[in-house]
């Protein structure tokens, strides 16, 4: 398996620091709020990156923190009258309970940054004592020149670097790049003892302190927002670095941000769907479907057009379950899916060995595509393929289990749940029907106002996504295709 490392701007074999073990640290959220869309692609990544490493059968300990105390939520707290961990606990409870809606799996640890003061003031007192790290007015500041290395992970120049530019000024600085790794007390915040006085971490140095705690030195894997590159990942390594004299991490692993209207999705702009609101809109498995739909590095753009894509691409794969199901009694002969465990070949259970055959084909392309940096597009284009393949031996009356069953695994392995999704009928719980009749309402509305080419546009495009539309007297009905 290959992935891209930020760190040296290349796609390199991908060899875990233990054989047959990775350790996986992500990146969680600051939790003044709740999370919104864009955060969920930040979870996302690394969720399907572990469901193919344990497919692939290795054993993936997965770190996910949660930042909770900051300066942001202190901010919101006194908003709203409450205490910071009131809405610390509040607003992480509601991320978890929305990262399991969205099918995301809990990580094996989930730390909060509160509970590891103690490893964290360790990792500061070592910076202190090598130099790398001094005190001025009861705050402690990272000096960025002690660390020959610094900007090697997002290619700045420290001499380039001015207050401004995501460098926060303050004159108790010895340079305008040093930053923050113990902040002293002040009125109505919360506060912890230290050998500089009471105060609160910076937030750069929880996550160097939690991912060596849980995953040690020279772990394998740090996943993030690409917005985190500079300054918070930088930072980590600096310190972390500076601290032991041996590699943080080794693989980085940064994924593109959600774009509305060419403008990053961000609760300061007021651009944000709220991950509730997205899944409650469209369902997990098409957001899973639509994200996945874009290599893992690039930017997406929040686009209606794209949604109703997933959502009538996930219908295809859901009408072929359906269309496989099985009738009656269970088969003693049907094939077992615990033969599509990776790694193991599909074995001649099947009374039809071309569709076994088939069915390996697609796999050995899905592990191919999975492979050269977890390339989603393409492995869900191989599930596609295998759906037309399917329906294909439906239409010529032949067997298409092998393929019913190969369609499970392996959507499976992106963390889809397509029983659930056949199981739910053919508008799939009512999303598909929900967005047709939206973009039909757009149609009427064009419609009324006699533009007509807009109206033909909507239509033409419903039909490229396999909906039929008919006009009748009382109103547009529509239909999807058959199965192609």
């Amino acid at each position: 398996m290959r992935l891209y490392n930020t760190l040296t701007r290349t796609t390199e074999e991908f060899v875990p620091r233990d054989e047959g073990r990775v350790g996986i640290y992500v990146c969680g959220p600051t939790v003044q709020d709740v999370a919104h869309l864009g955060h969920a692609r930040a979870d996302l990544v690394p969720d399907v990156l572990r469901r193919y490493l344990q497919w692939r059968e290795f054993e993936v300990f997965h770190v996910r923190n949660f930042t909770d105390v900051d300066d942001k939520i202190i901010a919101r707290a006194a908003e709203e009258g409450r205490l910071p961990v009131e809405v610390a606990q509040r607003n992480a409870r509601i991320y978890e309970q929305d990262m399991a809606r969205f099918g995301v799996l809990a990580p094996h640890v989930s730390p909060r940054a509160t509970a590891h003061i103690f490893e964290m003031l360790q990792l500061i007192e070592r910076l202190v004592e090598l130099g790398s790290a001094y005190e001025s007015g009861g705050d402690v500041f990272f000096s960025v020149r002690s660390f020959e290395r610094y900007g090697r992970l997002s290619g700045r120049d420290v001499d380039e670097l001015r207050a401004g530019a995501r460098v926060e000024p303050d004159e108790r600085k010895r340079d305008p790049a040093d930053f923050a790794l113990w902040k002293a007390a002040k009125p109505g915040e919360p506060t912890w003892p230290s050998p500089w006085g009471d105060g609160r971490p910076g937030w750069h140095i929880e996550c160097s302190a939690m991912a060596a705690t849980y995953l040690g030195e020279g772990f394998d894997i740090h996943a993030g927002g690409l917005d985190l590159v500079f300054p918070h990942h930088e930072n980590e390594i600096a310190q972390s670095e500076a601290a032991t004299k041996q590699p943080f991490a080794r693989y980085w692993m940064h994924n593109g941000l959600l774009n509305v209207g060419g403008q990053k999705m961000s609760k300061s702009l007021g651009n944000f769907l709220t991950l509730r609101d997205a899944l409650d809109r469209y369902g997990a498995d098409v957001l899973r479907l639509w994200y996945l739909s874009s290599a893992y590095r690039a930017p997406v753009d929040l686009d209606p057009d794209r949604l109703a894509d997933a959502a009538a691409g996930l219908e295809r794969w859901a009408a072929f379950l359906r269309a496989t199901a099985p009738r009656g009694d269970p088969d003693p002969t049907a094939l077992d899916p615990a033969l599509f465990t990776a790694g193991m070949p599909v074995g001649d259970e099947s009374d039809d060995l071309t569709a076994v055959a088939e069915a390996r084909g697609f796999r050995e392309r899905f592990i191919e595509a999975m492979d050269d940096d977890l390339a989603t597009p393409r492995a869900q284009a191989v599930l596609f393929d295998l759906v037309r393949a399917g329906n294909a031996r439906l239409e010529s009356g032949k067997s298409a289990e092998a393929l019913r069953q190969e369609l499970l695994a392996l959507s499976g392995v992106l963390g889809f749940r397509m029983e659930a999704a056949a199981a739910a009928g053919p508008a799939g719980a009512g999303l598909v029907r929900g967005l047709v009749e939206e973009l039909l309402d757009l149609r009427q509305a064009a419609r009324a106002r006699r533009d007509f080419a807009a109206a033909d546009g909507i239509r033409d495009r419903l039909g490229a996504l396999g909906v039929v539309v008919e006009d009748r007297p009382d109103g547009p009905e529509w239909h999807l295709a058959g199965p192609s």
